[in-house]
């Protein structure tokens, strides 16, 4: 969700905006690697680097979280960025702190990939850093996601767990 293993970067800047930026940047690098090495080749490329920078952004966040203890609340809490300047509209249909749910029913991210002629890249570009970042955060933190606005579907099924049986850096703790 950010490009760096720095902390969250200021509010004066929403994230479908970063977004925008880094997808001019992201397109371009991507049709350089593209015509050397084909447009699979290339997208698989972009794409990990963008969950490896994905990773970092949520460990600048998890050193914030509140009290220094990462937890589903908190990361759920962390939401509200992600859904500034009308960037998402989202239903929750769950929240406790071992449970998260919600669909997500517009995608202005989706929506903005397209308009920009990236719509084959959006999966990479965005969708991609999901999973990844809650497990930077917490690697307690599980997400389902069965499909998303970017593939044509009419939305997009979050469905995070806290994995209690494991420990913050992904270690399962049953033994």
């Amino acid at each position: 969700m950010a490009d760096t293993a720095a902390p969250p970067q200021p509010a004066s800047l929403s994230i479908i905006e970063r977004r925008r930026i880094e997808a001019e940047l992201a397109a371009a690098i991507y049709e350089a690697m593209a015509a050397e090495l084909g447009a699979e080749k290339a997208k698989e490329i972009l794409a990990r680097g963008i969950i490896a920078a994905a990773k970092r952004a949520a460990q600048g966040f998890a050193r914030q979280a509140p009290g220094g203890a990462t937890s589903l609340d908190s990361f759920a809490d962390l939401l509200p960025l992600w859904m500034k300047d009308d960037a998402l509209e989202i239903e929750v249909l769950h929240r406790d702190p071992k449970r998260f749910d919600f669909n997500v029913t517009r995608c202005r991210y989706a929506e903005m990939y397209r308009a920009m002629g990236l719509g084959h890249l959006g999966d990479a570009l965005s969708c991609n850093r999901d999973g990844v970042f809650c497990q930077g955060y917490d690697a307690r933190i599980k997400l389902t996601r069965t499909q998303t606005i970017m593939d044509g579907a009419s939305h997009c099924d979050f469905r995070y767990v806290l994995d209690e049986g494991a420990d913050k850096q992904g270690t399962d703790k049953r033994g």
